[in-house]
């Protein structure tokens, strides 16, 4: 399986709809890939919580519009990241904000979404504006040449909460899809702990995340693919590793990474972890 994680670098300088041109580009730049993955909430910024309401849209809007076409022109499966989701209505919690993932097939159908069950801001941001996920999320995605691989969908923040990830494999997830918003200041707890939900799951672990600065927050880049034994694939860069000619886009770059999705299944019956939980 092919997959390609577009790490995007960005500042408050560029507006959302000229970032929506700019990754539509990208996206459409990818064609060969079977899967190309977005990070979390690049059109209205993770740590811009005072644009979120005007920013939202309804699942049907231009956002989700833009990236349909995308996959379209590329002709590949598309993880479009996240955005700010407009709800019908308010949900439980009284908002109707949701941080939503959308999953698009080569025709541009909708394959799947997932809104984000643990939100983040300790009180602030997320919690004082969006309404928590409340369903688990496992899809079956095109791998190459007719197979398919039963994947897990979560988002930044979920990535310390290690039952959801238990609940995906119990599902059958092989792959677990992580797009973020995570900062430089625990950038190492990104890494540290997309190694291990993929070895304490013998499952794929895909991590995409932005670079470049926002909302007066350094992003930490750091995006990676590792395998089921935890070996880190791929790595792309993080805050202070390259400094380009054009500061804004420091650390934006593409990870192009062939999976073997058959040795996962192979390390699975090898090593059977999985089958010894009594918990």
């Amino acid at each position: 399986m092919r997959i390609a994680v577009v790490q995007l670098a960005y500042g408050d300088e560029e507006s959302s709809a000229a970032r929506v041109d700019r990754v539509a580009g990208l996206v459409a730049e990818q064609s060969g890939h079977d899967l190309v993955v977005l990070p979390e909430l690049w059109g209205a910024t993770g740590f811009g919580y005072q644009r979120w309401p005007e920013e939202a849209q309804p699942i049907d809007g231009p956002w989700v519009a833009a990236m349909m076409d995308a996959a379209r022109a590329a002709s590949v499966t598309l993880h479009a990241g996240s955005f700010v989701e407009r709800l019908p209505g308010p949900g439980p919690d009284g908002h109707d904000l949701a941080n939503t993932s959308v999953v698009l097939a080569a025709d541009g159908s909708v394959l799947a979404t997932y809104r984000k069950v643990h939100r983040f801001g300790f009180g602030a941001g997320e919690p004082r504006l969006m309404e928590a996920g409340e369903d688990v999320v496992v899809v079956d995605l095109p791998a190459g040449d007719g197979a398919r691989v039963r994947t897990g969908l979560s988002t930044c923040y979920d990535l310390r909460f290690p039952e959801i990830y238990r609940r995906q494999v119990d599902a059958g997830a092989e792959l677990f899809v992580v797009p973020a918003a995570w900062p430089a200041a625990r950038v190492g707890h990104w890494s540290l702990l997309g190694r291990a939900r993929a070895i304490e799951n013998q499952a794929v672990m895909v991590q995409c995340n932005t670079a470049g600065t926002h909302a007066g927050h350094e992003m930490g880049g750091r995006s990676q693919v590792v395998s089921a034994t935890g070996e880190v694939l791929a790595e792309a860069p993080g805050p202070g590793d390259e400094r380009g000619s054009d500061p804004a886009r420091a650390g934006e770059r593409v990870l192009s990474v062939e999976v073997d999705l058959a040795a996962t299944t192979n390390y699975r019956e090898a090593f059977p972890v999985l089958a010894d939980r009594r918990l």
